[in-house]
């Protein structure tokens, strides 16, 4: 028996045995969505938006073609059964339910510097007693940047460097927006939003829309988030001090989210995420997440989790917005991809040697 109590970042402890189950669901689901050509046009295939995530020298083997940079974490959520007056699922039932996630920055590179002003991720997986899976992809902005799958891929190769110039071309983004005032109407309200000083205290969001369905079959739409219930502990310097800080915040006791569920009308799209809903619509505070184990990139922790957004429990479905299919069959395409591969290099942020700031 192991000495230490702690619980431990095991896939299988999460996903009640299955242990082979998330890659079976990242095979299996993107090879429905390719088959059924749900990214839209026929060019428009998962490897395509691979590639176009692609740095110019070429993606690290063995990484995620975005949200390269992480760490894995567990903990638990709570639920106070509130969450059940609009969703059947397991999980919103009064009680415990295991979860592991990893938190990440956006981006290609697995050892971007820290920069505040990037997009964070907190992808999770809840392990309902049932046996079903709740998976979720969160991200710090206040809206998604696009909304189609094809806006994403032209937009990703108007910002990419050209390999001459290393720079991107000047005048590809800016003709990009002209022809879409959608993003550029989203952008504009990421920008106005001042990002939290970390990880800790950011509030992350589905930003999609789905369904909640209770015992009735009554489908709601919801957009959930995860609002903080602590500052950040304040970052050092370097070019980990996000996640340096992070960790040592987590090393000194848990770190907790409520989770908040936006309830949607029949005005509010549920096809368009770069549009924020009213900020007077109603909200439900379904439990509370709490994080108290962090680990550095590796086997059988989050790292090999894929975070696909459509795999969902019975209770949630998702909405008609064409990007959470994009999502699930790029995030599966990835998936196979880096566990085919061995890391070309570590991880950047290595837990173990993250040094205590001195009081």
């Amino acid at each position: 028996m192991p000495d230490n109590p702690k619980p431990v970042l095991n896939r299988r402890r999460v996903l009640l045995g299955a242990a082979a189950i998330g890659g079976f669901l990242a095979v299996d689901l993107g090879a429905l969505l390719f088959a059924t050509n749900t990214l839209g046009t026929q060019r428009l295939t998962p490897r395509a938006i691979l590639e176009a995530l692609a740095p110019p020298g070429g993606r690290p083997r063995g990484y995620r073609a975005n949200h390269a940079k992480g760490v894995a974490v567990s903990g638990y959520f709570d639920s106070n059964g509130n969450g059940q007056e609009i969703s059947r699922a397991a999980g919103f039932a009064p009680g415990r339910t295991p979860v592991i996630g990893r938190f990440s920055f956006g981006g290609s590179d697995p050892h971007v510097a820290d920069d505040p002003s990037l997009a964070r991720g907190l992808g999770l997986a809840f392990g309902f007693p049932s046996g079903q899976q709740w998976r979720t992809a969160m991200l710090s902005l206040p809206v998604f940047p696009d909304k189609t799958p094809e806006g994403f891929y032209e937009r990703t190769l108007a910002g990419k460097p050209l390999p001459s110039t290393g720079k991107p071309d000047p005048d590809a983004m800016p003709k990009y927006l002209a022809a879409h005032p959608e993003t550029k109407a989203a952008l504009d309200i990421i920008k106005a939003a001042k990002p939290s000083p970390g990880f800790a205290d950011s509030t992350f969001r589905s930003l999609m829309a789905f369904y909640f369905v209770d015992d009735k079959g009554v489908r709601t739409p919801v957009r959930w988030s995860l609002e903080p219930m602590q500052a950040a502990l304040p970052a050092g310097t370097g070019d980990d001090r996000l996640f340096d800080a992070l960790v040592r915040q987590i090393r000194s006791g848990p770190v907790r989210w409520r989770l908040l569920l936006t309830v949607g009308e029949q005005q509010d799209p549920v096809t368009d995420a770069t549009v924020p809903w009213p900020a007077d619509r109603r909200v439900i505070d379904a439990g509370t997440l709490t994080l108290d184990t962090v680990e550095t990139d590796g086997p059988g922790n989050g790292r090999d989790v894929n975070f696909d957004p459509l795999v969902l429990p019975d209770g949630i479905e998702p909405s008609e917005d064409p990007m959470l299919s994009a999502r699930s069959a790029a995030y599966a395409a990835s998936y196979r991809l880096r566990t085919s591969e061995t890391p070309s290099i570590p991880p950047e942020v290595q837990v173990d040697k993250v040094e205590e700031v001195a009081q």
